[in-house]
């Protein structure tokens, strides 16, 4: 079981604003800062997610966030493109993977590849189970 994961970005104070803002569309926000540069990002009480300022890893990453509903998948999605992130493949069913891979991917501003994933199905009647 992973416990927290940590990527390197060019400037902490933008990508701090980036994932603040795309993050916190799926419950994450701020727990921890030391410094100016070193920020953790996590549901709390506790930080897994964290940035620290520096060279951004090459090649960039990608880190995928587990999310409860489909919802939560399109509202990382416009969030995280409205805070300045690029497209990388809108919300949708990404079947190739598996029949309920529902997920969206974004490029953060250092080229990292960001996404929210649920792998939940819809019933017949549109809940999600």
């Amino acid at each position: 079981m992973m416990d927290h994961i940590s990527l390197t970005v060019s400037d902490a104070v933008r990508s701090k604003a980036f994932y603040g803002a795309a993050l916190g569309a799926i419950g994450y926000r701020v727990l921890r800062e030391f410094g100016a540069d070193v920020i953790g990002f996590g549901v709390p009480p506790k930080p897994d997610f964290w940035i620290r300022a520096g060279q951004p890893n090459q090649p960039p990453i990608h880190v995928a966030f587990g999310v409860d509903s489909r919802e939560q998948v399109d509202a990382f999605y416009a969030a995280a493109i409205a805070a300045g992130g690029r497209d990388n493949g809108k919300p949708g069913l990404r079947p190739h993977y598996h029949p309920d891979y529902y997920g969206a991917f974004v490029f953060d501003p250092d080229g990292h590849n960001i996404e929210a994933v649920c792998h939940r199905p819809l019933c017949s009647c549109g809940e999600k189970k």
